[in-house]
């Protein structure tokens, strides 16, 4: 009699855990990679708060995890071009230096070289670029998406444009960077 009521009580999980998996036949769309960035910070302060924003002490968390990870070698971080980089690596790049010349602002108002640098700060990444897989049921139009790889991404300011910085990559899924480099 228990051995039937364990299968009674089994029998609903495993018919929804069937049910729950697709497979990726003709009924479904796979698209196997789709790279894009998420805005975590509005600058627009007329915006609802959670428009284009994570809230500031989550935000933090996530991407201090993040760095905290990669800067200790506890997850593998990688450049632009897939390729791998080292704890120091990713601590240089965490610094800018840039070299500067000024014009003094009183007489004799010589030009003078300065050296400026600047260490990143977590308020400095604005977005965080994705890249997934994502499956979708051509018959009831569900998307299952599927995390491969994260990137905090720095906005960068020269003369009077704004770039995208992306500062390294952490791929979540085994497969990559390989299947990019291909």
């Amino acid at each position: 009699m228990k051995k039937f009521a364990l299968i009674a009580m089994l029998m609903p999980v495993a018919f929804f855990w069937t049910a729950c998996e697709q497979d990726a036949g003709e009924d479904s769309l796979v698209i196997r990679r789709i790279q894009y960035d998420v805005p975590i910070q509005n600058p627009d302060p007329e915006d609802d708060w959670w428009v284009e924003n994570v809230v500031g002490p989550q935000r933090e968390e996530i991407l201090k995890m993040v760095l905290e990870k990669v800067r200790k070698g506890e997850v593998r971080a990688y450049d632009y071009f897939h390729e791998p980089l080292t704890p120091e690596q990713i601590i240089q790049l965490e610094t800018d230096t840039i070299f500067k010349t000024l014009k003094r602002e009183t007489a004799p108002y010589d030009e003078y070289d300065t050296m400026i640098i600047e260490k990143l700060e977590i308020s400095d990444i604005k977005k965080i670029r994705f890249l997934e897989e994502w499956s979708m049921d051509k018959k009831t139009l569900d998307i299952e998406k599927k995390v491969a790889g994260i990137a905090p991404v720095k906005i960068v300011r020269l003369e009077d444009r704004e770039f995208n910085l992306l500062l390294f990559w952490v791929y979540l899924d085994e497969a990559y960077p390989a299947v990019l480099k291909n």
